[in-house]
């Protein structure tokens, strides 16, 4: 992950997208800082978080990044994203805390949803992950082209003593001002990547040469074709009856829970292939290969209200 700083522009050069966007981020991430007592990162190895996080480093550099980041672990994960993950910590020095729902489901606090799916379940360890951190400002890296309810969302949004989300109560932000103000109980969370695009993000990936997990480029893997999408089979997926694998070359744009999450076909093996796929692409990556947003046409709203990213 680059944190060595560009040197500054020539007095009236032109100031393109990605260099608005990164200022907007880090002026985003260092206003909650000075603002608030005790921030913390959400991080999971994925593209939008890795960016985020590389927006932290350049923020504080040469300081350390001044708050820990915080994993929401479903037990669902691929193991290339969590050995990223820990491997991107480590040479950081950033402290990873990690609330495991595989914890909630032993010990009786959750249950095990029909149709295995892990992602609904993150809910409820996230917002005992606050409170047991005394959070009070939480950063995650949603954008609103995702999904029709993100798109709803302001850079900074206020969540109640419940950690629920009213999108009808919400705070203008004029002139890049944030009201990061909250009863006790409360607290904001903090979308520092909310004006950017899948294609921004790539493009900034590629631009400052930043790490991915190998499952965001092009690979041979077998798959299976379950309800329009190709998932990874294994003990997460078992296969059904009647249900055969194959091996394709594919890739991931979205790496969440094993059980909802597929990938597409694609040759794109590196970064500049990925931009041109995603230029093309007319449908976000949560519309594409997230199964558990395709429940209702409200499924991520709903999820939102009850304390959800």
């Amino acid at each position: 992950m680059t944190t060595v700083a560009r040197p500054p522009q020539e007095l009236g050069a032109p100031t393109s997208l990605l260099d608005a966007l990164e200022s907007e981020g880090i002026h985003i991430i260092r206003e909650v800082v000075a603002e608030l007592e005790r921030p913390v990162m959400l991080f999971s190895g994925g593209k939008d978080s890795v960016v985020m996080l590389h927006l932290a480093v350049k923020a504080f550099w040469p300081a350390p990044v001044p708050f820990p980041v915080l994993h929401v672990d479903t037990g669902h994960n691929f193991p290339e994203v969590l050995e990223f993950r820990d491997r991107t910590v480590e040479r950081l020095g950033v402290e990873l805390k990690v609330a495991s729902v595989q914890d909630y489901l032993d010990d009786g606090r959750l249950e095990e949803r029909a149709d295995g799916t892990r992602n609904p379940l993150q809910t409820l360890p996230l917002l005992d992950g606050i409170e047991d951190g005394r959070h009070d400002a939480v950063f995650g890296g949603g954008r609103r082209d995702e999904d029709k309810a993100r798109a709803k969302e302001r850079v900074v949004s206020l969540r109640n003593s419940f950690g629920h989300w009213d999108p009808k109560n919400q705070r203008p932000e004029l002139w890049h001002l944030y009201n990061t103000r909250h009863r006790p109980g409360e607290h904001v969370r903090v979308f520092p990547l909310s004006n950017w695009t899948e294609l921004d993000v790539w493009r900034y990936i590629a631009r400052e040469g930043i790490e991915l997990p190998s499952l965001y480029y092009a690979h041979e893997r077998e798959v299976v074709e379950r309800d329009g999408m190709l998932l990874s089979p294994g003990e997460i997926v078992p296969l059904r009856e009647g249900e055969a694998t194959s091996v394709r070359t594919v890739r991931y744009r979205t790496v969440g829970d094993v059980s909802c999450t597929g990938a597409v076909p694609s040759e794109a093996r590196d970064v500049e292939a990925v931009l041109a796929e995603v230029a093309a692409t007319t449908v976000s990556e949560r519309g594409a290969t997230r199964a558990d947003d395709r429940i209702s046409e409200a499924a991520m709203e709903d999820r939102k209200k009850e304390g959800y990213f």
